[in-house]
């Protein structure tokens, strides 16, 4: 018998169908997966906000440039990014010699869409001569025409890098106005931001601490000033995944996208992870599904390619700022 269960996030709908005959469909669609990323000679990523069935059969997951980082350094033909466009395209920049694949071309990214070339170039017209910090979460071509760019992990060693008393940074500007308040730099601010982190608010944070107080709250960087104010720990997806693997606590309040619940149970099975908000979900870090990657690697469709003059001048920004890793 198939029975569904279906859980409410703001107006978007999870339906997950149960059943033993559905089952082993499911498990016959990965083994075709699997199957056919060793005829590809490919590598599937996933990012850590994608949905639980397709994390599980990735060969890497984490966050998207270290990723895209990971992939590049592979004897892989074809890369296959479950994640948004931006994303692509910056395994794009980094493995031009390689097939990118997203198996869906109507997943982006709604705070990259929030900037483009044409408006950056405006605003770079309209300031002082001055660098310009890009978060990895933007599309190639305003990559581009970035100084160096950032992640939400190194946004503060990023900025304190530079040789400079100001910058302009985009598109996040929670990420901005945080890495100012670590900074005595003077962060002009591109006024973007992350729909999802930006729906939890301090009352949300309020009401999960009073029905888990003694839990630990992590926030992302993504989110509002007044969430930071009150976060316990600041970090990155992957940043949260080691804290909680290093940290005694044994419970936690977790202030990012959904989909990071699934790899920190998986890493650390005896510890207890509680959403901020069920609130924080992002509709196009769940549009892939099985169906479509399976599609994709059959017919090797949804390539993204970034033409070589964007691909060059971004990747000089991304090199800039994986430089000051090493």
């Amino acid at each position: 018998m198939a029975y569904f269960v279906v859980s409410y996030f703001g107006d978007f709908v999870i339906e997950n169908l149960f059943s033993t005959g559905l089952s082993g469909l499911g498990d016959r669609m990965k083994d075709k997966i699997k199957a056919l990323l060793k005829k590809r000679n490919a590598i599937m990523l996933a990012h850590n906000y994608q949905p639980p069935e397709i994390q599980d059969i990735a060969d890497l997951c984490g966050d998207s440039l270290e990723l895209s980082i990971r992939a590049s350094n592979t004897e892989a033909e074809v890369i296959l990014f479950c994640g948004v466009h931006f994303m692509a395209e910056t395994a794009s920049i980094l493995s031009p010699q390689k097939t990118v694949l997203l198996p869906r071309h109507d997943a982006g990214c709604l705070m990259a869409d929030m900037i483009t070339a044409e408006g950056l170039a405006a605003k770079i017209a309209s300031l002082p001569p001055m660098p310009v910090v890009t978060y990895v979460n933007s599309t190639a071509d305003v990559k581009a025409l970035s100084t160096i760019c950032c992640t939400s992990a190194n946004v503060v060693q990023v900025a304190n890098s530079l040789d400079a008393k100001e910058m302009l940074m985009t598109p996040d500007r929670n990420l901005a106005m945080y890495a100012a308040s670590q900074t005595e730099k003077k962060i002009h601010v591109w006024d973007g931001y992350c729909p999802s982190h930006e729906r939890l608010k301090p009352r949300d944070v309020a009401a999960a601490r009073d029905a888990h107080p003694e839990a630990i709250f992590m926030a992302h960087p993504e989110c509002r000033p007044d969430i930071l104010e009150i976060a316990d720990v600041i970090a990155s997806t992957s940043g949260m995944i080691r804290h909680a693997k290093d940290s005694e606590a044994k419970s936690f309040i977790v202030g990012t996208e959904l989909g990071l619940l699934h790899p920190l149970k998986k890493a650390n099975p005896d510890k207890t992870f509680f959403p901020a908000s069920d609130k924080m979900i992002c509709k196009n870090m769940k549009k892939i599904t099985l169906d479509d990657i399976l599609r994709s690697l059959k017919n090797m469709e949804g390539e993204v390619k970034v033409p070589e003059e964007i691909r060059k001048p971004a990747l000089g920004a991304v090199e800039r700022m994986i430089a000051l890793s090493k």
